[in-house]
């Protein structure tokens, strides 16, 4: 069993306006790191890949596209980006655990396109140049970063004239019956079973819903983007609303 992260009494307040929240998160997912696809697709019912492919799609990645995927995880958002035409792709994570499936389930596939490069990286301090990509993509992964606002900010750096970042995050259904539903599933079930999966007891699926639930909103977030540099923001919801892929673009 895994070392306590969070504890219980941690995560009644904000846990997004903890000094050590990085540290943290580095901790949870190192600790559930083997059983995080398994978990996922479980848990999401297989629709968690379905969104990464919707990010594709809205990223309109072309053939001289270079991408960078932050928070990549163990690589399901990084290795559809390699199907698309891009020219080259990047996955970047600040768990090493993480990393290691994700290069480990890389290697064992077939790359049409461009073969994906795994490394190192903190998405508020990238070690890109200015301008040196045309999309860059978070999967799930902006609410976990240390200063989310930050990090939006070295995304518009890092990107091209034209370039467009997506971000993909869960969200509150707008629908009262479904909101209800979604919660209960989130803070009641899912936790116990993840947990139980997982063989977890660093507190990582307690505070999954609680990070979401203490969260930007998507109205927040789209504030957040243009605040931040960018120009324009789309939002598109997912399943009902459960999740929103929000596709902001910089300015030519």
């Amino acid at each position: 069993m895994s070392k306590a992260v969070w504890e219980q009494n941690e995560l009644v307040n904000d846990p997004h306006q903890r000094a050590d929240k990085a540290q943290k998160v580095q901790a949870m997912f190192s600790s559930i790191a083997g059983a995080y696809d398994l978990n996922n697709r479980l848990h999401s019912f297989g629709l968690d890949q379905a969104w990464r492919r919707a990010a594709v799609r809205i990223a309109k990645v072309g053939p001289r596209d270079d991408v960078v995927d932050i928070a990549c995880g163990t690589g399901d958002l990084t290795e559809l980006f390699a199907k698309s035409p891009a020219r080259t792709v990047l996955g970047l994570d600040f768990t090493p655990p993480m990393l290691d499936i994700a290069r480990q389930k890389s290697g064992r596939r077939k790359h049409a396109h461009a073969v994906p490069r795994y490394e190192h990286g903190d998405a508020t301090a990238l070690a890109l140049a200015d301008g040196s990509a045309d999309v860059v993509s978070i999967a799930f992964g902006l609410r976990n970063v240390g200063d989310p606002l930050r990090a939006l900010r070295e995304f518009r750096r890092v990107l091209r004239p034209g370039g467009r970042l997506v971000v993909l995050e869960f969200d509150e259904p707008a629908n009262p019956l479904i909101r209800a539903m979604n919660r209960f599933y989130t803070h009641r079930i899912m936790p116990w079973t993840a947990s139980l999966i997982a063989r977890d007891s660093s507190g990582a699926y307690r505070y999954l819903p609680r990070s979401v639930e203490t969260f930007l909103d998507r109205d927040r977030l789209r504030t957040a983007m243009l605040e931040c540099g960018f120009v324009h923001v789309e939002q598109i919801p997912l399943t009902f609303g459960t999740c929103v892929a929000s596709c902001a673009t910089v300015a030519r």
